[in-house]
């Protein structure tokens, strides 16, 4: 048990040696590469629009799962339109230099996977995310590291009953600590026609974690982090595909998350613990993503075959709707009344709409009178339930 002065991993003498035992994260580094190898070849399989089309949902879930691990709610409509603009796509939505900024760091991260990290770089990313130089209301330094007296600290709780989870290293030895994080980075970064140095995969956990544990600006650290990491598994593949949203994975369990980066952060510099876990966060966003490239490829195939189908527009929402919603996603099926909230027409007009869609084979039914459901035609969807081959 180390002396009470060493609470914190960086105050450790043998900081920052981190290292882990690659025999016990082998078996969660394993499954990760294997998952992520699913990944790569669904999207093989599928066509450059469809690919497309994935990849830009992807990048809208990082952007805005990134900023909610923070407790920040994104205008969805200004993430999209920022998304489309960064990847060349056209858009005449919102703009939002706020949601621009995260979106240009999360893109120069990936794209820009092949060029130098220093602290220079770093310094626009945490500029860009606060373009008006505050946090809210706030006034924060911004476009260098922090430089304030007071600890930087993790706190959670009331005021008067804050909880300390960590307590970053000082800001006067903010400077040597980045020094030591980037040459270690640089050091590691893999090259052509040579065996890589780390895995990546446990490299990006390490980079996120020790970026995480010297905490260098005032704000924007996580969001920063998590750039860091994306752009260590770019490297690794040496290409910017976005095929996964690691920060959307770690916004579904912020609790894990955080226990296993403050678990890391007061134990020794034997992060094995840190590696696995953040294997197995990675190996489930891989999930999700093929999750997300089925559903896509669904939504092509149905549209495919109904293409010939003349449909009012009212019908063509209400079906993009429940695609959108996936298998099982409306509670309970859908219903006239339902209908008649979304599509603001009259009953007879919303009745007519659901049953000319049921005679075209693109909604099907259950039940009768009151209990009357209709269902998305897909095959292989089960709707929440056990289909009754009810018609």
């Amino acid at each position: 048990m180390p002396p009470k002065a060493s609470r914190y991993i960086w105050q450790r003498a043998d900081w920052p040696q981190l290292h882990f035992d690659l025999a016990a994260a082998s078996p969660a580094l394993l499954r990760a590469r294997e998952l992520q190898g699913q990944v790569h070849g669904m999207a093989r399989a599928i066509g450059l629009p469809e690919l497309q089309s994935i990849e830009r949902q992807l990048w809208t879930d990082e952007a805005m799962a990134t900023a909610a691990i923070e407790g920040e709610k994104l205008e969805l409509a200004a993430v999209r339109s920022s998304v489309l603009r960064h990847l060349g796509a056209p858009d005449t939505g919102p703009f939002s230099r706020h949601v621009d900024g995260l979106v240009e760091v999360m893109h120069d991260a990936t794209t820009g996977f092949d060029q130098p990290l220093d602290a220079d770089r770093l310094c626009r990313w945490q500029s860009a995310l606060f373009p008006g130089g505050t946090a809210g209301i706030r006034r924060i330094a911004v476009g260098r590291f922090r430089d304030h007296e007071d600890p930087m600290q993790i706190v959670s709780g009331l005021p008067g009953k804050e909880v300390v989870h960590y307590t970053a290293p000082p800001s006067s030895a903010v400077p040597r600590e980045m020094e030591a994080f980037l040459a270690w980075f640089a050091a590691t970064c893999p090259q052509p026609n040579q065996p890589p140095v780390l895995d990546g995969i446990a490299r990006a956990a390490v980079a996120h974690l020790w970026f995480e544990t010297i905490h260098p600006f005032e704000d924007g650290n996580g969001r920063i982090g998590r750039a860091i990491a994306d752009m260590v598994l770019a490297q690794d593949l040496g290409a910017p595909t976005r095929l996964y949203s690691l920060s959307g994975q770690m916004l579904a369990d912020r609790r894990g998350y955080y226990d296993a980066l403050v678990a890391a952060q007061v134990g020794s510099t034997d992060v094995t613990g840190f590696v696995r876990w953040f294997a197995e966060a990675f190996g489930h966003a891989c999930t999700r993503s093929m999750e997300v490239i089925q559903a896509t490829l669904e939504k092509s195939r149905f549209w495919s075959t109904h293409a010939s189908s003349d449909l009012n527009e009212r019908q063509r929402q209400l079906l993009r709707r429940l695609l959108d919603a996936g298998d099982g996603g409306f509670l309970g099926g859908l219903n006239v009344d339902k209908y008649l909230k979304m599509s603001k027409t009259s009953k007879a007009t919303a009745t007519r709409d659901l049953s000319d869609l049921v005679q075209r084979g693109l909604l099907h039914t259950t039940g009768q009178g009151k209990a009357l459901r209709y269902y998305l035609s897909v095959p292989g969807w089960k709707h929440g339930r056990e289909e009754t081959g009810d018609a």
